[in-house]
C-alpha cells in the first residue's frame, strides 16, 4: 500500500508472520508472565505443604501420635501401622521398633555414638569392675502407647535413658552379692542372668520386651587383681595335679597291697591242701623228676622215690 500524495509505502498495521501470512502483531505481554510465575509458586508451596505434613510409619514400626496443642492434646490411644499419615499443626508421630532390635553399650568410642558407654559396677568388697553389655529387645505394638507416655521420648531416648539405668541397677545390685573371683569365674553367667531376668519384669509393664541381655566382652578388672586371679588358678591347677598324683600312686599302691594279698592268700590255700594230701606233693614232685637218681646220698637218707620199707 502507497501515499496518495508521495507514492511511497505505506507501513502496514500488521506484522507479516513467518511464511508470508499476515495478522494481528504477535506482543509481550508482562502480566500474564506474572500470573504464570504466581501460579508455579503456589504450586511450589502446595507440594511443599503436603510432603513437610506426611508422615511414615516405616516398615517393622509403630507410630505413636502424639497431639501437642487444642482440646484432644496427648497421646493417641491406638498405635499407627506402617504407612504415610498427615500430621497437623502441633501434631508428631514417634516410631518404635516392634522387630528385634540390638544395641551395646561398649567403652569402645568408635561403635554406637561414639562416646564410652561402658557399664561399672563393685563386688561385695568395693572392687571396681567394669564391663561391655549388648541387649535384644522389641517393643509390644498394643502397648508403645503407654512405653510415650511413660517415657516421652523416642526409642533412641529410651535405650540411653530408662532402659541403660535399668542395666546398671541391676548388675550393680547383684554384683555387690558377690565377690570378684565369683564374677569373673563361676557365677558370671548368673550375675548376667539375673540382671536380664530384672531388667525384663520392670521394663515390660510398659511395653518394652527386653529379650536378651549379654555380656559384649570380658569383665574388665583392674591388671594387679587379674595378675593374682591368675595365679591363684595356677596354684589350684598344680595342686589338683598333685593331688592327682597322690591318688594315682596311692591306688598303685593299694594294687600292689591286693596282689600280694592275694599270692600269699593263694600260697596259705596250696600249701593247706598239701599238707592235708601229702601224696599230691609226692605226685608233683615225680612228675617233675627227671629220672636220674643223685650221685651222692648221705647216710641214712633214703633214694627220692624209691621205697625201702615196704
Amino acid at each position: 500500500m502507497t501515499d496518495d500524495n508521495t507514492g511511497s509505502p505505506v507501513p502496514s498495521p500488521w506484522r507479516r508472520r513467518r511464511g508470508g501470512a499476515s495478522g494481528p502483531p504477535l506482543s509481550f505481554n508482562p502480566r500474564m508472565l506474572v500470573w504464570a510465575g504466581g501460579g508455579l509458586v503456589l504450586l511450589l508451596i502446595v507440594l511443599f505443604s503436603a510432603t513437610s505434613c506426611t508422615r511414615q510409619v516405616h516398615p517393622g514400626s509403630v507410630g505413636v501420635l502424639v497431639n501437642n496443642i487444642g482440646s484432644d492434646a496427648g497421646v493417641q490411644a491406638h498405635a499407627m501401622g506402617v504407612g504415610i499419615y498427615f500430621v497437623g499443626f502441633g501434631q508428631q508421630i514417634y516410631e518404635y521398633p516392634v522387630y528385634s532390635r540390638t544395641y551395646t553399650w561398649t567403652h569402645n568410642e568408635s561403635e554406637q555414638n561414639g562416646t564410652n558407654e561402658e557399664f561399672s559396677f563393685q563386688d561385695k568388697n568395693g572392687l571396681a569392675l567394669s564391663a561391655d553389655v549388648a541387649v535384644a529387645f522389641s517393643v509390644d505394638p498394643t502397648r508403645a502407647p503407654k512405653l510415650f507416655q511413660k517415657y516421652r521420648t523416642a526409642m533412641d531416648g529410651i535405650i540411653a535413658g530408662p532402659l541403660r539405668n535399668a542395666v546398671r541397677d541391676a548388675l550393680v545390685t547383684r554384683a555387690a552379692q558377690m565377690s570378684v573371683e565369683e564374677i569373673y569365674g563361676p557365677r558370671k553367667a548368673e550375675l548376667i542372668r539375673g540382671a536380664e531376668s530384672d531388667v525384663r519384669n520392670y521394663m515390660a509393664p510398659f511395653g518394652l520386651t527386653v529379650e536378651r541381655l549379654y555380656w559384649a566382652g570380658n569383665v574388665r578388672l583392674p591388671d594387679t587383681v587379674l595378675a593374682q586371679i591368675n595365679m591363684k588358678i595356677a596354684n589350684e591347677q598344680a595342686a589338683l595335679a598333685a593331688q592327682a598324683k597322690v591318688a594315682q600312686a596311692q591306688a598303685e599302691a593299694q594294687q600292689q597291697i591286693a596282689l600280694a594279698q592275694g599270692e600269699a592268700e593263694s600260697m596259705r590255700i596250696r600249701g593247706d591242701a598239701l599238707r592235708q594230701n601229702p601224696e599230691v606233693a609226692r605226685l608233683q614232685a615225680i612228675n617233675k623228676w627227671n629220672g636220674v637218681l643223685p650221685q651222692v646220698v648221705g647216710g641214712g637218707q633214703p633214694i627220692p622215690f624209691i621205697e625201702t620199707g615196704k
